[in-house]
């Protein structure tokens, strides 16, 4: 059996930046996308910076704090299973799964708890005593 070969034309490669990532998401997922981009900017050090893992945008600062992403019924937030434990009352009338959250796109982006879940990767970050796994996040 031959294998095909792949030829990937600009539109099809991995995006580079956030905003090329924010780019290629239709609506109304990239308004959620920015304004989850806005709060999680909002709850981060002034010396975190945004780069591209794992294909999507990810926020970081002593390690990766959070991922995020836009799907076709939902955004999502990636902040690690350490935090949806933490927070897991607040979360309950989300879809959750071990590392991740869904915030459907038909209701409004709750920016006050997604504030609360990046302050709490903060905490996690800068705290000696938090495993190496949940400083770490799911995906480094």
């Amino acid at each position: 059996m031959r294998k095909k070969s792949s030829s990937r034309g600009k539109s099809s490669a991995a995006p580079k930046t956030v905003d090329e990532y924010l780019a290629r998401v239709p609506e109304p997922a990239r308004s959620a996308l920015k304004k989850m981009r806005a709060v999680i900017h909002s709850a981060v050090p002034a010396e975190a910076t945004e780069t591209i893992s794992y294909g999507i945008p990810a926020i970081k600062y002593k390690g990766t704090l959070v991922w995020f992403a836009g799907f076709a019924n939902h955004c999502s937030l990636f902040p690690t299973a350490a935090v949806i434990q933490e927070l897991k009352n607040e979360l309950k009338e989300y879809k959750t799964s071990k590392g991740t959250i869904h915030f459907p796109l038909d209701q409004p982006l709750p920016a006050a708890l997604v504030k609360k879940i990046v302050k709490a990767r903060v905490r996690a970050c800068g705290n000696p005593h938090v495993s190496k796994t949940a400083k770490r996040g799911a995906h480094s």
